[in-house]
Parts: structure tokens; sequence; C-alpha cells
């Protein structure tokens, strides 16, 4: 028996460490987008770089940017521009580290739209995209603002 699915295809990502926690440097590569350097500097200590938390970022942003303008659409309404930022927090837990909370903002040029059924169409997008399905554990906040 053969059972169909709706798979959109197998996104694939990698990364390399090399050498010690403290002395060692990495390298993650989001499929065919370029290498993204990091280190323990990168991560922890505020020096220029990116870490693993802002690619999570960037990807929520990225999902719920165009989850948001399917939904307005599907509303009949057309979004010009969608400019989301996500501030992911990362706690120390015991004797390791847990992302604990990611607040989204976004802001919208949306014609046409009132904002109570914008902000309806968000919360729905931010409970369904799915990189948001898929950070279930972590607690998403969600700021969205109508700018004109």
């Amino acid at each position: 028996m053969h059972e169909e699915t709706d798979a959109m295809g197998i996104s694939k990502g990698s990364a390399q460490w090399d050498g010690g926690l403290k002395d060692g440097k990495g390298s993650m590569k989001p499929g065919h987008a370029a290498e993204v350097p990091f280190s323990l500097g990168t991560r922890f200590e505020g020096q220029q770089g990116s870490n693993p938390e802002e690619l999570i970022g960037a990807a929520l942003s990225g999902c719920f940017s165009m989850a948001l303008s399917l939904g307005l659409e599907k509303a009949g309404l057309k979004p010009t521009r969608i400019q989301t930022h996500a501030d992911v927090q990362l706690d120390k837990q015991g004797e390791g580290f847990a992302i604990t909370t990611i607040a989204l903002s976004t802001e919208a040029i949306v014609p046409g739209a009132d904002d109570a059924r914008f902000q309806k169409i968000a919360e729905e997008t931010k409970k369904g995209c799915p990189v948001s399905k898929a950070l279930a554990g972590v607690n998403i906040t969600l700021k969205a603002k109508l700018a004109t």
C-alpha cells in the first residue's frame, strides 16, 4: 500500500566544530547559503559573528513573515511589506543552557487592513507557522504593528 504525503521537500543544514570549547571555532551552513562562522566568543561574549540562536531567530522571522503574507492574502488583504525581528533568549539552566523565550516583533504595511483583523491573523500565524510549531517548547511572544 502506497501512502501519499504532502511533503514539500527536505531543507538541509550542517555544522562543523574544530577544537575545544574555549579555543575552538565552527561554521554553520544553512543549505545553499553561505557558511556562518561561530565560536564561544560570538555565542556568549558578544564578539562579532553569529551563533545558533541567531539562526533560529532568523528562521522564525522568515517563516512567520511568509506565513503572515499568506494569512493576509487568504483574508483578501495584500501586504506590501512585512518586517519581522526575533529576540531569542538563551538562559542558563542547571549545568546547561536553554532557549526560554523568543520575542517576535513584526511591522507590516497592509493597505485596507484594520488593526483588530491584522492582530487576529498575526496571532493565528504565530501558532501555525512551521518553525513556530517546531519550537513549541519555547514561549514565543508577538508584538504586531500595522505601519502606514
